[in-house]
């Protein structure tokens, strides 16, 4: 699993699309990341319980505090189609606080190895990111909180805010 020091791989494509159009758009990591600190959270997926209920709803709170204290860019990621991170994205009241992501084969979850396989109840079994948050500055991790027992926790907004 990538760690504070290590650089995000520049050449891995993610999904999104931009505010006022429905065209989705191909961004590379190097652009995301490039000369900004970011703000990263990534969740096992769009509408599920604990990321529609706890863990997006702490960076929507709390976007601005982020920004204030130095963060250029809050980000979202999931392994999950572009048009689902978009309507999520939407559902979450989070456009113009957040950028949505979509990883569709999991390349960066894979590329960060923070990728796993799942079987949720009731959901299909497959590739997902862990559930985490990371601080990076200029395309260096500095801080990775990370949520495996179940828990939302070390990968929140507030979490973040605790660290900057």
């Amino acid at each position: 699993m990538a760690q504070p020091g290590e650089t995000i791989p520049e050449n891995i494509t993610l999904w999104t699309i931009p505010v006022g159009t429905e065209k989705p758009e191909k961004v590379l990591t190097g652009s995301i990341f490039s000369g900004k600190k970011v703000a990263l959270f990534a969740v096992p997926g769009a509408f599920t319980p604990g990321c529609s209920k706890t863990h997006c709803p702490s960076f929507v709170r709390n976007a601005a505090a982020l920004k204030e204290k130095g963060v250029d860019e809050v980000i979202c990621t999931s392994v999950n189609d572009v048009f689902v991170m978009d309507a999520w994205c939407e559902h979450q009241k989070a456009t113009g606080k957040i950028t949505f992501y979509a990883d569709p084969v999991g390349d960066f979850a894979k590329a960060v190895k923070y990728e796993v396989e799942m079987n949720p109840a009731g959901a299909v079994p497959g590739l997902r990111s862990r559930r985490y948050a990371m601080l990076v500055d200029n395309g260096v991790i500095k801080h990775v909180g990370l949520d495996e027992s179940g828990k939302i926790e070390k990968s929140t907004a507030e979490a973040l805010l605790q660290i900057l």
